[in-house]
């Protein structure tokens, strides 16, 4: 049963309210069965005591595990069990990626230097009940990172109008935070769809699709989005992988100046970490309370490492770049969460690189980027304009 949804919901209410009965049958002593039993000096015995304490105890577990399914469904954090005990793997190898060939899609190994074939993808309803079911599900195995998870894929109201049948469209990648599901974006939690379908179709909002991969694929540590040696090729599944099968499957636009990323927490950690790192894949990047040191989230992989922890952080890539990235940031945070990073970032860029900052007053909480869908999706538009 799926961790996210009303089925596993209902159950846990169920099951709160069963444990509430059976304290006040006890308690009232109501039947012989919840009689308390006594010794013939007319004390409980200890057997009775302890089958009080055990219905407490049940009463407590059942109460936290509704608690918990609430925030789950709310913010979309796990949607199995193997993601909340942290024993699922979603990496099958550690192959050495290979020379990265851009957006056009990656080159074959072959001397003639040929595009590979495209490899059409399989596509069924979404695993998630949070998610809508005009939302797709492919469940990728990366031909180049060896990770292997669900990707989520929208399209948007005039991708199936005849009138632009010979056109293609622009691509978000949306990462969701640590740990995150990656139904967050389209469920409850994030709603993107819905608060952006009707202004796609008024014309506020250019029309993207929208791409929500899985981001946590190493137990329940953080990779930080990032290509780690023997361990990893977070990188490489989201810049990659993820992105050739758009291609391959989509009429999605083949170059850097149509694509972006969009996401919060460690997910804006990451989305600026991509589009920095690979201005020849992305032109934009939308972070909502992220950070630039991936120490900033206790679980990260890189943020362990102190060569990973420099080469991973948006700031550092973007002060150590060759020559200023073409990518335009825009950066959210509130003050203790982000605002400072955005302000690093700000100050540290050089033309053509840009970078927005907004100040935001809410928790680290979906509540508070959830609103935030609309007004970066609308500057967005104007960073990818449609065509």
């Amino acid at each position: 049963m799926k961790l996210t949804g009303t089925p596993f919901f209902v159950l846990t209410v169920v099951l709160f309210a069963a444990s509430l009965a059976l304290a006040m049958a006890q308690w009232l002593g109501r039947g012989a069965l919840f009689e308390p039993a006594r010794t013939a000096q007319g004390r409980r015995t200890p057997l009775r005591a302890l089958s009080y304490l055990g219905t407490v105890l049940l009463c407590q577990f059942t109460a936290v595990a509704l608690v918990f399914v609430i925030v789950n469904n709310e913010n979309q954090l796990y949607d199995s069990w193997g993601d909340l005990l942290g024993n699922s793997s979603h990496v099958r190898s550690v192959p050495v990626p290979p020379k990265d060939e851009g957006l056009a899609g990656d080159r074959s190994a072959g001397p003639s230097g040929s595009p590979a074939p495209k490899v059409p993808q399989a596509f069924h309803a979404p695993d998630s009940d949070a998610v809508p079911r005009n939302v797709k599900q492919a469940d990728l195995k990366g031909r180049l990172s060896g990770v292997e998870g669900e990707v989520l894929v929208w399209t948007p109201p005039q991708y199936d109008d005849p009138a632009y049948k010979d056109k293609t469209f622009p691509v978000v990648e949306l990462l969701v935070g640590f740990p995150g599901s990656s139904s967050a974006w389209f469920g409850d939690a994030m709603e993107a769809t819905k608060q952006l379908e009707p202004r796609m179709k008024s014309g506020q909002v250019t029309p993207f699709i929208l791409v929500a991969p899985r981001v946590t694929i190493f137990g329940n540590t953080d990779t930080g989005c990032a290509d780690v040696p023997g361990k990893v090729n977070a990188d490489t599944w989201l810049s990659r992988d993820v992105p050739q099968m758009i291609v391959d499957n989509f009429r999605a636009d083949t170059t850097a100046d149509r694509w972006a990323l969009s996401g919060y927490s460690a997910g804006a950690h990451c989305a600026l970490r991509l589009a920095l790192s690979h201005p020849n894949r992305y032109r934009a990047a939308i972070s909502m309370s992220g950070y630039n040191d991936p120490a900033g989230e206790p679980s990260s992989l890189t943020g362990k490492d102190p060569k990973l922890r420099d080469s991973a952080n948006p700031l550092h890539i973007l002060t150590h770049a060759a020559t200023p990235p073409n990518v335009a940031l825009y950066v959210t945070g509130k003050r203790g969460d982000g605002l400072e990073d955005a302000t690093a970032l700000q100050q540290a860029a050089k033309s053509p690189t840009t970078v927005t900052p907004f100040e935001t007053t809410g928790a680290h909480l979906t509540s508070t980027w959830k609103p935030l869908v609309v007004p970066t999706f609308t500057w967005l538009s104007g960073i990818i304009p449609p065509r």
